[in-house]
């Protein structure tokens, strides 16, 4: 029997594997496929998502994968009416946020990031990855989950003690567990155009180092036409919302041209279809069951929200089944998965996508330079001065979970403001150590107290060892890291979020243990 059983072998399902191998725990991957998809889709990824490769040993071969070099760059351009109109100013720039996170943010397609994180998975002995498995059935008994999985050699039942669904928005494992959904948000009929043109490259060329290219066209109703690189070749793929009778090369070729503001020679690769919506699941766990990734949550494409949000379920999601199963965790532990990740794509869909689609809707029923001109270029202006909301503000968070000690009456979610200061449900941000090194790098598997002052970490250790909790210290006095983490003493979470910090909590060591850990 399994200890763990993935469904769905994408980027979520291969990265949830691979942490939980590394973290000692054998798991089996059910992949319906049995070849890489080559639609160009979540590409844009985070510094978060750098970190998570970083933890996977990953980092070196996912920037081997990358087609688009980092000395090109990794902006994008936010313009009005055409892509070439004269209206334009730089937008998503994640480079921003940069010096808070311990890795680089990455671009390339998914179909590369599945390949590499397939080459990390076959290297540990614990996945077990199998393709052309299509799950069908499920039952949950007392100590197990047996599926029912339809093989070119047959149906087979295969048991694990935990299942997780990581098999995308039309999820069977969400729907044979009994997991409800909620719908947000139901938007037009989109196209994905996927085309080649180095024409494009050439009319293109003025805005260097730009990669992600998003039109604010008023005929679009406040949803995006959004175009981005897939290589420096010509290569791109393109979403917009289209009329039920928009088909064929001839229609797009002219909508592509008339979204540029000028012709090009295109060749497609691809021409389809999707519904935009936003859905959510009610909960992320049935019993032994859970989901994750976009089974969990679906949204457009709108600012890579989606994978880099199905990582972070699959490094939260982690640990706690990894606790579980080494007996140290509880089932409470694991229901804290679908406290704290449920509130963080609900912010990610109210405070990012549903802002974005209203914000651009309300500025072109606002603002249009054939109405006024003056008024909608000092409106333009001041976009263009303005914060990049979408990266800055960008910052998931936990600090309404039952696991940490954060603020009275907090809540979790996306939206905060970066800060190098240590804070209960924040991500650690980096430091360098006396001796040169990251801080990073003596992050434990299990918590780690961070121990900047004279204080000794003996009543954590001591609460460690009675609740059978791993605990490593790390003991730094007179560094200069208590007033840079504005605090003595940082309990971090195996995923890299703080739980605790002295600066804003008095508890005792069995306190802190009890609650950070979900101890019975």
């Amino acid at each position: 029997m399994a200890e763990v059983a993935i469904v769905g072998g994408g980027p979520v399902g291969l990265g949830l594997a691979i942490d939980l191998a590394l973290r000692g725990v054998r798991s089996v991957v059910l992949e319906r496929g049995t070849a890489l998809h080559r639609i160009p889709k979540g590409q844009n990824l985070t510094q978060r998502t750098g970190e998570h490769f970083r933890a996977w040993g990953v980092t070196q071969a996912i920037r081997d994968a990358t087609p688009i070099p980092r000395a090109f760059g990794n902006a994008g351009l936010m313009t009005y009416g055409t892509l070439l109109s004269d209206y334009h100013y730089d937008w998503f720039q994640r480079s921003k946020i940069g010096a808070y996170y311990h890795a680089l943010n990455e671009r390339l397609p998914q179909y590369q990031t599945e390949k590499v994180l397939r080459a990390r998975a076959e290297e540990l002995e614990l996945i077990s990855f199998r393709t052309g498995c299509k799950v069908v059935g499920l039952r949950e008994g007392d100590g197990s989950v047996a599926l029912t999985v339809e093989t070119e050699a047959g149906t087979e039942t295969l048991e694990a003690a935990y299942v997780v669904g990581c098999d995308g928005a039309r999820s069977r494992v969400r729907d044979m567990s009994g997991i409800e959904q909620d719908m947000d948000h139901q938007g037009p009929r989109m196209a994905l155009l996927v085309f080649r043109s180095a024409e494009l490259d050439q009319l293109l060329a003025r805005f260097a180092g730009k990669s992600i290219f998003n039109v604010m066209n008023p005929a679009m109703n406040g949803y995006w036409q959004f175009m981005g690189r897939v290589d420096l070749e010509g290569g791109y793929f393109y979403h917009a919302p289209v009329p039920p009778e928009a088909e064929g090369e001839a229609y797009f070729r002219a909508h592509l041209h008339q979204m540029v503001g000028a012709p090009f020679a295109v060749t497609f690769e691809h021409i389809g279809f999707w519904d935009l919506r936003i859905s959510h699941a009610k909960s992320y766990r049935a019993g032994r069951v859970f989901i994750a990734g976009d089974a969990a949550h679906s949204h457009p494409p709108y600012g890579g929200y989606g994978v880099n949000t199905g990582f972070e379920d699959a490094r939260n999601l982690s640990w706690k089944l990894a606790a579980r199963i080494q007996g140290w965790g509880s089932d409470a532990l694991l229901d804290s998965y679908s406290q704290e990740r449920h509130p963080v794509f609900k912010s990610v869909s109210r405070d990012f996508i549903g802002r974005m689609i209203e914000d651009f809707r309300s500025f072109m029923e606002a603002y249009a330079p054939d109405r006024d001109l003056a008024a909608f270029e000092a409106a333009w202006a001041k976009r263009a001065a303005g914060e990049d909301q979408d990266v800055t503000q960008f910052l998931p968070h936990y600090e309404g979970s039952p696991l940490v000690f954060g603020p009275a009456g907090a809540a979790s979610g996306a939206k905060g403001t970066h800060s190098f200061v240590a804070r209960a449900g924040h991500h650690l941000a980096p430091q360098t150590l006396p001796d040169g090194g990251a801080i990073w790098d003596r992050l434990a598997q299990g918590y780690t107290l961070l121990n900047f002052g004279t204080q000794s970490a003996g009543d954590f250790l001591d609460a460690a060892r009675t609740l059978s909790v791993p605990l490593t210290g790390v003991h730094e006095p007179d560094s200069g890291l208590a007033e840079a983490y504005g605090a003595h003493r940082v309990l971090v979470r195996p995923d890299q979020f703080v739980a605790w910090t002295d600066a804003n909590d008095k508890a005792d060591a069995m306190t802190v243990l009890r609650r950070a850990s979900a101890a019975a």
